[in-house]
């Protein structure tokens, strides 16, 4: 194992935690838009856990900067170019169906990243792995659960769920593009090697997407470098959202 680089041990905290924060901040738009109340209070809930996550994450990515940085700051005054998450969390609530396609995807991926992170070499990362698993074990349960219902429910609810994983399923190939921090991550031990549960990935998903009766999509990836901070349009309206309270009054406490 080679000495850790403190920079990119940092940018690495970036990747995991806004994952999280941008999916939990999609879900809470929808606080009081669910289809019924009981789902409704569900997805609040996994948003709440999701947010849980992030700041177990960024208050250890805050102890790397000392007095530079707070949970707050990384989360709330960094810019666009600044996030490293995924493109597909910051995909728009289309409607109820690409909800569960982009929580589904992003599950099955994040369980079988957790499973492998909690052996991590870094004592940290895998103290918040093995509590965030418990939880994401549930947020698969749940979103796999209703892509079979929607999928193999009424002609409506399986051609507007067939449309969802047209549109994001291409989009979860660049869980599995490895940038060169992961890569270093994964030589110290610290995060996973990405391509060991790619294999795992897509066989969960495409077995439930057949279970669900949703053909699998055979459109190539979408454009994929927002883990290098390159984002679709929509994440630019999410943190002028996010970030407003905070930015229009610096340094506010409650």
């Amino acid at each position: 194992m080679s000495e850790i680089n403190n920079e990119s041990l940092y940018k690495y905290l970036l990747m995991l935690g806004d994952n999280s924060m941008i999916l939990g901040h999609r879900l809470s738009e929808l606080c009081g838009h669910g289809p019924t109340l009981e789902t409704d209070i569900a997805l609040t809930n996994i948003s709440l856990d999701l947010f849980g996550q992030v700041r177990n994450v960024f208050q250890y990515a805050a102890t790397l900067r000392k007095e530079e940085a707070s949970e707050d700051s990384i989360a709330y005054l960094r810019n666009e170019r600044q996030h490293l998450n995924c493109l597909l969390v910051e995909q728009p609530n289309v409607d109820f169906a690409h909800v569960i396609a982009r929580q589904f995807l992003f599950d099955a991926f994040q369980k079988l990243q957790l499973e492998e992170m909690v052996t991590s070499k870094d004592a940290q990362i895998a103290a918040i792995a093995t509590k965030s698993l418990k939880e994401t074990k549930y947020h698969l349960r749940f979103s796999s659960e209703w892509c079979k219902r929607l999928g193999d429910g009424t002609d409506i609810s399986h051609r507007k769920m067939q449309n969802a994983i047209d549109t994001l399923y291409p989009y979860s190939y660049e869980l599995f593009k490895e940038t060169d921090v992961e890569k270093e991550m994964a030589l110290n031990g610290i995060g996973i090697d990405l391509s060991i549960i790619k294999e795992k990935y897509f066989t969960l998903v495409n077995s439930t997407l057949a279970e669900a009766t949703i053909n699998i999509p055979q459109s190539p990836a979408r454009h994929a470098n927002g883990k290098i901070g390159v984002h679709t349009e929509h994440l630019g309206y999410i943190l002028s959202d996010f970030q407003y309270m905070q930015r229009s009054y610096p340094n506010m406490q409650w």
